[in-house]
């Protein structure tokens, strides 16, 4: 159950128009009452015979019997109740001792004697109510509806145990605004899947991914094919933005505009700012140089990803032991790398990645202020990500996506685990859930790499199997027998393989691997292993990019083959050692 209280009105009649009308776009239907304060109230949508003037008269009795000096100026209450969509549908009886003892928590009617004000709940679809009251006493006090926000939670949460209904969490306030009753229908008549106002959300997100200034926001926002409305101050500073869908109209055939703070607490222009602390975003090279023009050229698709999870591990580390309001700028960030993702990604992972990404952003906030001025690795992954251009879901940038969907599942986990450990139940369920779409999103993208992967280690020689398998036992003794019985191992022998034949330790590369981070919440160890250890060797993620040689060397930007790579260069990147080591105090 979802209730919502909202700023308490003036005038009675006025509610009760809109709750017994046809609503803002003919979306009510059969308006009457469920309950009302003492079960006999008129019901101008039942009885032909009662008018709204009637029930505001009665409810607004208390009010008028004061003198006019003492009548509050704010003395309409009103509070929506919502069913949780999937929910059965509820009777009347249901949602009227619903009504009741909603308005017994909230201090309106408390009930045991006690002088309530008068209240009448209004049903007018099938998923709600709404309960309106007068804010003055039977004996002509004000009713105690302190924090009644708050209790209305509780109580909605005692309901839904009673009921049998979804367990929604308790709301802190961080929530992005859900669309109304209006809005949903409005997208059912023009056959929409999402309201606008999601659609809105989605898109402004992914124009803050990665974006430098305020500047390259609102290209972005313009190259989506947005109208913006720009608010500045009489001295000509920017103050905010408002932003429509063109095909969006209202009854004047005007665009309904929507301010940024009204699709998400943290998408207004002054919360966007914060994100820009970060400097120097530009797209870098896959060799890490600068060119003699100064220009750093973008990453190609693969390249972008194997960034994208290097960042992502450094996260991973801060979000387990950093300060709080770091950890929320890295989740901030985190929630930019998956939007740039989703855009970016191939059909078979798509649409696993955006429930990904809408579901993460819900995690990304929280009451704890974020601090963004050590997430440069990640926004700018996200940049690399967006300006690296979309990935085919094949060969090598099929495989990176595989490497770093599975980086951002755990960072996913250790958000979900960082939020329960300070109660935040909402964003904790959140990063769960985004963990989910990030599995199934994981499968659906690793199953060809594996496997080629998984081929190629079978047909390595015995030796070689005991040799790898001698490795895991020495470096992950707790974990190898569970690692050797999975049907991951081939992949893992094969990766190991390759990394030894590049010069680097097979036993060095799996503590390393290993020591940084719990597998005990992976479904297949050795694949999580294969990923990592194929990022830290700096080993093509594909294993048809291994050379017919044997030589599994990735090309550097411009297609010339890369180095060997010492085992000293398995630690992470300059841009993520510089963020671990100031967050962590290394």
């Amino acid at each position: 159950m979802i209730p919502k209280i909202n700023t308490p009105g003036s005038r009675t009649i006025g509610l009760l128009a809109y709750l017994y009308g046809p609503g803002k776009h003919e979306e009510h239907t059969d308006p009457h009452l469920v309950a009302s304060f003492d079960d006999f109230s008129p019901d101008p949508g039942r009885d032909t015979a009662a008018t709204l003037k009637d029930l505001q008269l009665l409810l607004d009795q208390p009010v008028q019997a004061l003198a006019p000096h003492q009548r509050p100026r704010r003395h309409v209450w009103h509070c929506s109740v919502r069913a949780a969509p999937g929910d059965r549908t509820l009777t009347d009886d249901e949602w009227a001792g619903i009504a009741r003892r909603l308005v017994a928590a909230t201090g309106i009617d408390p009930g045991g004697g006690d002088a309530g004000c008068r209240w009448a709940a209004v049903r007018h679809a099938d998923d709600h109510i709404h309960i309106i009251a007068t804010l003055v006493r039977e004996d002509g006090r004000r009713p105690d509806d302190y924090r009644s926000g708050k209790r209305a939670q509780a109580a909605c949460r005692l309901i839904e145990t009673d009921l049998g209904l979804t367990r929604l969490n308790a709301g802190d306030g961080t929530a992005a605004h859900r669309p109304t009753t209006a809005e949903r229908h409005k997208a059912d008549r023009t056959n929409r899947e999402r309201t606008a106002r999601e659609e809105l959300r989605e898109t402004v997100r992914r124009a803050v991914a990665g974006a430098e200034n305020e500047a390259e926001f609102f290209d972005r926002l313009a190259g989506a094919g947005l109208l913006i409305r720009r608010r500045a101050a009489p001295s000509g500073d920017l103050l905010g933005y408002t932003v429509a869908l063109p095909e969006d109209r209202n009854q004047h055939s005007e665009p309904v505009f929507y301010s940024g703070s009204k699709l998400a607490p943290d998408l207004s222009l002054p919360r966007i700012r914060q994100r820009f602390t970060t400097a120097d975003l530009g797209p870098r090279s896959g060799a890490g140089h600068e060119g003699r023009t100064g220009m750093r050229p973008s990453l190609n698709p693969s390249s972008a990803r194997r960034a994208a999870a290097e960042a992502a591990w450094s996260a991973v580390l801060v979000i387990d032991q950093g300060e709080d309001g770091d950890v929320a700028g890295q989740l901030a960030a985190a929630s930019e790398v998956l939007d740039a993702l989703a855009t970016t990604s191939a059909a078979h992972t798509r649409q696993e990645l955006r429930e990904a990404a809408a579901t993460f952003e819900r995690a990304s906030r929280s009451h704890i202020r974020a601090e963004h001025h050590h997430t440069r690795a990640l926004r700018r992954a996200a940049r690399d990500l967006v300006h690296g251009g979309p990935a085919l879901g094949r060969g090598e940038d099929g495989a990176t996506t595989a490497m770093v969907i599975d980086m951002l599942f755990f960072l996913a986990l250790a958000a979900a685990n960082w939020h329960a450990q300070r109660h935040h139940a909402q964003q904790a369920a959140a990063a769960s859930q985004a963990a989910d779409h990030l599995r199934a999103a994981y499968q659906n993208a690793a199953g060809p790499s594996l496997g080629a992967l998984h081929q190629r280690g079978r047909r390595l020689t015995r030796h070689l199997h005991v040799q790898q398998a001698a490795a895991v036992r020495e470096a992950v003794p707790h974990l190898a027998e569970r690692v050797l019985a999975e049907p991951g191992w081939y992949a893992l022998a094969t990766t190991l393989t390759d990394a030894q034949r590049a010069g680097h330790e097979p036993t060095a590369l799996l503590t390393e691997a290993t020591r940084r981070r719990e597998l005990d919440s992976a479904e297949s160890v050795s694949d999580v292993l294969v990923w990592r250890i194929r990022r830290l060797a700096n080993l093509p993620a594909d294993a048809a990019a291994v050379s017919a040689t044997g030589t599994p060397y990735p090309p550097r930007h411009g297609g010339q083959p890369r180095p060997r790579i010492s085992r000293k260069s398995a630690a992470e990147p300059a841009d993520c050692q510089e963020t671990q080591q100031k967050l962590l105090g290394r």
